[in-house]
């Protein structure tokens, strides 16, 4: 049987690579300073994970997926509690926690499970397969090349600052995509599927157990019923095999 080729975005971060959980890591140290520093006024660690979380969200809506954003939430939200106590902030403890929110980006790049199964099996397949990813450039190039994923995507990897339906739609317009044979697939409902439901193309919704707030969004009713939810990256191969049969068959 002849498979009509599909069209396969992919993103990166929480969706082939760990990422969420090294800004976790990062952040459960950034409690203890904060804790300590704060000892004797004592606010909770949930009081200072939701103001982060408040100006982590509120940074990146406007400036994009910059990589100083997370570090200059640890510092925005120092300050936040210094005001609240009547402390004058300490450039010392602000140059620390530049230093801490900057080291998310220095660990080592962990591919989820099923990565390279499910890659290998599309390529295979003969599916044309891209890489879309926001964030720094300098950062997100580092692993690609540490996991070695040009031997997948080789030169259709797209890096935007700010992942949206502006800019999806632009890689979508200045390339050759069939829009009814192509698919996104992501972790994000806010910058992977929503753009792509937009845009008019398939959507997988790749879902995490542990999601950064940012992504999570309310999609109409509507929508929810055009993307198809999974739980695991081992569940895109027979979605795009079956897709491709019943392209062929229409």
């Amino acid at each position: 049987m002849k498979f009509i080729t599909q069209q396969v975005i992919f993103d990166l971060d929480d969706t082939l690579v760990h990422c969420n959980k090294y800004f976790d890591l990062i952040l459960g140290q950034y409690f203890e300073f904060m804790s300590d520093w704060f000892s004797v006024e004592g606010p909770t660690t949930q009081e200072l994970r939701n103001k982060q979380v408040e100006i982590d969200v509120e940074t990146v809506s406007t400036s994009g997926l910059a990589s100083d954003n997370f570090p200059k939430s640890l510092i925005a939200t120092y300050r936040f509690f210094c005001a609240k106590y009547g402390r004058k902030p300490d450039p010392y403890h602000e140059q620390q926690l530049m230093k801490l929110g900057m080291s998310v980006y220095d660990q080592e790049i962990e591919a989820y499970p099923g990565m390279v199964e499910t890659l290998d099996s599309l390529k295979q397949d003969g599916h044309h397969l891209y890489l879309y990813t926001g964030g720094d450039d300098t950062i997100q190039q580092r692993k690609i090349q540490q996991m070695k994923l040009d031997a997948y995507f080789d030169d259709r990897i797209y890096i935007r600052q700010h992942k949206n339906v502006e800019a999806l739609e632009n890689i979508l317009s200045s390339h050759q995509f069939d829009r009814k044979v192509t698919w996104m697939i992501g972790n994000s409902l806010r910058t992977d599927v929503l753009p792509a439901l937009t845009a008019g193309i398939n959507s997988i919704y790749l879902k995490q157990q542990n999601e950064w707030l940012y992504n999570l969004i309310e999609l109409q009713r509507e929508m929810q019923q055009s993307v198809l939810t999974i739980s695991s990256i081992n569940e895109v191969p027979p979605v795009i095999r079956s897709a491709a049969r019943l392209t062929h068959h229409g």
